[in-house]
Order: structure tokens, then C-alpha cells, then sequence
């Protein structure tokens, strides 16, 4: 049905990275989900109403602040798609997490208010007047918000939407909590003297803010800005290391400033000896495929590398031992040497783990320092600490081509 709907109603519905296409998917299935779910509010709050539980009621408020959700998956799509401009100069693409947040906030004020609610129905219980045709309009609503589920997945992995995701889950949500109330009035109507009602209320409430919680955490790590995916970073790994010319990359940094507005910058190693206007065209033509391919805006730093040097190829595998044997997750680039008649100066960065304290930090330089001049005493080691973005990553993705 939602394939049709697509189909019907979005032009060019197969050009997912389209900005307009993006927009017009979350346009139509927030729009769909406010008719579905103000349908499903009214019906539950009749019926919730008709056969006196709180757990029906809390479950027909839930599907009204669904009907919220759809507002802000809507005005969310409007907004992100709007021009960077002078104040915002990477777009909009972030106001589709703060919907995502807001919705996340939605879910947990209604599963708090249910709880709450819950508990006065504990302490103070009233019969459920059970009905069976209610019941089945109960299961018929169950079956609309599956189709909401499969329906707002579905969409939001055609466009790798975290709003339309987010709805899904609190759909998929829907489907267990009334599922549940169902079990609990039935069940209640053969154990009046208990209040069951009451009980399933509130374990649906710890549900809802379970969701709530999870959906608010994944959505305020991408705002604060989290790693890439080892897929964006394997990706953009084989297209540059494919490349002639590139012997290595290193400090790969990804910024998302929202879905299809993502920037990256990385250091490529390049042979000290090539022709640079030949390799600052490989990196120009690198840099657009990035594009092309995966939608990333990639700035490349070329850091010229000794292939020729024996005496610096043999230093720099003697380094990378020492700095293996500290922790196999280092690793070391940008090495360099200053060859004078008594002293080599050894200059690299080193990355290390984030986790590791200052103390911790100050101890293993101290420790690579003498074992480089414990291998020799004519060498000198000038040591610059470098935040670890992705490249255990880089390392681990290195190996498995390797093997």
C-alpha cells in the first residue's frame, strides 16, 4: 500500500538522494500517520471511554501524541530542506534530529502521564466493562498501526530518514502496548477483584519511556556528532587506496550536518618524489568521485611521504613495532626524519586511544621515547599526540584487506 501511495503521489520516487524527493517522502507518510492516528485516538478514546480503563485511555492519548510526531516529521521536512545561508552555512539537515528529539520527548510525556495514571487506577481500581465487539475494533487498530510500521520503515530506509525511523519504532510500540491492554482486559474480565488494568497500564508506560529514552539517546548522539559508520569509512578507504598515487590516508573526520549534507576531510600519504601537479589532479578527480559515489563533500590534505629513504623506512618499521608492542590499537603517521651528523631527530604523530587519561598519556610517550633510544642512541624522538577519530577503524579495515 505504501509503495503504491509513493508511487502515486511522489514525482521521481526512485531519486532518493534528491532533496525534494527526501522531503515529499516525509511529507507523505507524516501526513498519512496524522489521518491514521487522529482515527485511532478517536476510536480508542470512545472505547476507552465505553468500558472504563485507564489503559485504553492511555492508549488513545498515546496515538494523539503520534498525531504530534506527524506535525513535526512535517514541518521537520520543510525546514531542513531549506538554503544554507549566511548564519547556516551547511543548511538546515540538522532540524531533522531535533524533530527526531522532539518525538523522542513526545513519547516519553505520554508514557510518564500513562504511568502516573497507572498508579491512581492501582490504588483506587474500578471494574472494566468488557465488550467484544470493542475488543475486535482494539485488534483492528493493532493491524492499522503494523501497517504504520512496515510503512514508515520502509520509507525511512529508501531515504535514511531518523525521523521516519523514530516512527516506526513508536508504531511498532503501539502494536505491543495495545496488544498488551487487550491481554489484560480479558484476562481482568475473570479476576474483577484484581486490578489488571491498573498493572498493564503501567507496564506499557515503562515501555513507551524505554523508546522514548532509546530513540533520545541515538538522536543526541548525532547532534553532538558521532563517529561515521564502518561502512562510510570502508568506503571512502577503497576509493582513495585505489587510487595511483596514494600510498595511505589518515585523520578521517566526518561532520553530518543532516541526511545528504555530510563533509569530511582526510590526510592521503603521496610519494615524496612524484610530480605534484600530477597528484593534485588524482586528488581532484578523488575528491568529486567521493561525491558522485557516496554524497560526501571531501577536502584531501596531501602529506608527502619518503619511499626512497632506507634509513627513515627502516626507522619508521623499527617505531612502528615499538608503538605496537605498547597497544596493537596505536598506530603512527606523518614520520618523518632531520638526519644530522650526531643526532636523528624522529618526528610522528602518534594516535592513541581517546579513553587514555593525561597520565596514562605522559606514561607510554615516556615509554616509546626510551625504546626508540634504546634501539638507538643516536635518535631522538619528537612525539605529537593525535585524536584517535576512526583510525582504529582505518587500521582494522587495513588488516582485513591484507588478509
Amino acid at each position: 500500500m505504501i509503495k503504491l501511495l509513493i508511487r502515486k503521489f511522489i514525482k521521481n520516487y526512485k531519486n532518493v538522494n534528491d532533496k525534494k524527493v527526501r522531503e515529499s517522502y516525509t511529507v507523505l507518510c507524516g501526513a498519512v500517520g496524522l489521518f491514521c492516528n487522529i482515527i485511532l485516538f478517536l476510536i480508542k478514546l470512545f472505547i476507552g471511554s465505553a468500558m472504563n480503563s485507564i489503559a485504553i485511555m492511555g492508549d488513545a492519548f498515546n496515538n494523539l501524541s503520534d498525531t504530534g510526531s506527524g506535525i513535526v516529521a512535517i514541518i521537520g521536512a520543510k525546514l531542513s530542506n531549506k538554503k544554507p545561508d549566511a548564519e547556516h552555512p551547511f543548511g538546515h539537515g540538522r532540524v531533522e534530529y531535533i524533530s527526531s528529539l522532539i518525538i523522542s520527548f513526545l513519547i516519553l510525556l505520554v508514557g510518564l502521564k500513562l504511568f502516573q495514571s497507572s498508579i491512581e487506577k492501582i490504588r483506587n481500581p474500578e471494574p472494566v466493562n468488557f465488550n467484544t465487539t470493542l475488543i475486535v475494533l482494539l485488534v483492528i487498530s493493532i493491524l492499522i498501526k503494523l501497517w504504520m510500521y512496515f510503512s514508515y520503515k520502509y520509507a525511512g530506509k529508501q531515504i535514511h530518514s531518523g525521523v521516519l525511523i523514530a516512527n516506526s519504532r513508536d508504531s511498532l510500540n503501539d502494536v505491543f502496548s495495545t496488544s498488551a491492554v487487550i491481554l489484560a482486559i480479558t484476562i481482568g474480565s475473570f479476576f474483577s477483584n484484581l486490578p489488571f488494568d491498573g498493572i498493564i497500564g503501567i507496564i506499557v508506560s515503562v515501555i513507551i519511556v524505554f523508546n522514548g529514552l532509546k530513540i533520545a539517546k541515538e538522536t543526541v548522539g548525532l547532534l553532538l556528532g558521532s563517529a561515521p559508520d564502518r561502512q562510510t569509512i570502508r568506503n571512502i578507504y577503497n576509493i582513495l587506496t585505489n587510487a595511483n598515487g596514494i600510498i595511505g590516508i589518515h585523520d578521517l573526520i566526518v561532520h553530518d550536518y543532516g541526511p545528504n549534507r555530510v563533509f569530511a576531510s582526510v590526510h592521503a600519504e603521496i610519494p615524496d618524489n612524484d610530480d605534484i601537479v600530477a597528484i593534485h589532479e588524482t586528488i581532484d578527480s578523488l575528491e568529486k568521485k567521493v561525491k558522485s559515489e557516496l554524497g560526501i563533500d571531501l577536502v584531501i590534505h596531501m602529506d608527502p611521504v619518503s619511499v626512497n629513504n632506507e634509513k627513515a623506512l627502516r626507522l619508521k618499521e623499527a617505531v612502528k613495532s615499538i608503538v605496537s608492542e605498547e597497544s596493537p590499537s596505536f598506530s603512527i603517521h606523518d614520520f618523518r626524519i632531520t638526519d644530522g651528523k650526531d643526532n636523528i631527530n624522529i618526528i610522528f604523530d602518534l594516535v592513541i586511544d581517546l579513553e587514555t587519561s593525561p597520565e596514562q598519556e605522559r606514561e607510554i610517550i615516556s615509554n616509546i621515547k626510551r625504546k626508540i633510544n634504546e634501539y638507538d642512541n643516536h635518535c631522538t624522538a619528537i612525539i605529537n599526540l593525535d585524536n584517535s577519530y576512526v583510525e582504529q577503524q582505518i587500521n582494522s579495515i587495513i588488516e582485513e584487506t591484507e588478509e
